[in-house]
């Protein structure tokens, strides 16, 4: 299958699993399972592409697997989050702020906010695409290298999301700041290593010929997103809220997102 016609079959898929998920949010009153279903897509994708797609099949194997592992282990670690939970912060916050028109106006606009989602799912799979699309019978150094770049940084992340869950999980922590481990070092560990892994993605693709530079924009992409829009902005408001003095003096000693030494108190 052609890859023009292996995106827009991706593009149904993506529709269907968030409009399904936003049916079970508003029954559930608990719009947070658009988090799931954004992770996840990516692993629908990627069983989409891998078997549709007529690329070489050890690039395919390499590049879904990449994409399907850490999916599924993103997936898992928020569907704990989200499963059996109250609504998380951010999505109460959006209740208060798009409630204002009346309810029907509330949930179109959050339809339009997981169509987004989706629309970012197939926007941010295009590597995927690109190089589960190249024939060529070879794995090159570079993608070997991505292969390598995309390991050290889903162990990073995992790291950070269980350095995380373990301070949550003694109640002597609650209302406190996670400061220890890699959140020694950065407020979002985790949103950075998640950003290596999407220049793994992105140097995969590079490697293909005639459209593989296309892929550099998927970092760029995420990074604008993670620092500006729906990552850090909306985890330090909820955070500032829900913790106030004891985040802002976090914030004081601690880098926004790349690791590094942190501050001294003054």
């Amino acid at each position: 299958m052609n890859t023009l016609a292996l995106f827009g079959l991706g593009a149904l898929l993506v529709i269907a699993s968030m409009s399904i998920l936003f049916v079970i949010g508003r029954r559930m009153v608990n719009y947070s399972y658009v988090d799931i279903g954004w992770t996840g897509n990516f692993a629908l994708l990627a069983l989409l592409y891998g078997f549709c797609s007529d690329g070489f099949v050890e690039r395919r194997w390499l590049i879904g697997t990449m994409y399907a592992i850490w999916s599924l282990r993103l997936g898992w670690h928020l569907g704990r989050r989200v499963l059996g939970h109250p609504e998380e912060g951010r999505y109460v916050e959006l209740r208060s702020k798009w409630g204002g028109n009346g309810e029907a106006a509330f949930h179109r606009r959050m339809y339009r906010f997981y169509m987004i989602q989706a629309a970012l799912n197939l926007i941010l799979a295009w590597p995927m695409l690109l190089a589960m699309s190249d024939p060529r019978p070879e794995i090159s150094p570079l993608e070997w290298a991505a292969g390598t770049l995309w390991l050290v940084a889903l162990i990073g992340e995992t790291l950070a999301d269980r350095q995380l869950n373990q301070f949550k999980a003694n109640s002597a922590h609650q209302g406190k700041v996670c400061d220890r481990g890699l959140w020694a070092w950065s407020r979002h560990p985790n949103y950075f290593f998640e950003w290596l892994i999407w220049i793994a993605y992105a140097l995969v693709a590079l490697s293909v010929p005639n459209l593989g530079w296309s892929g550099l924009f998927m970092p760029a992409f995420m990074l604008y997103f993670l620092l500006k829009v729906t990552g850090i902005p909306a985890t330090e408001a909820q955070a500032l809220r829900s913790k106030g003095a004891a985040y802002a003096d976090y914030q004081s000693r601690t880098s926004v997102f790349v690791p590094l030494p942190p501050r001294k108190k003054r």
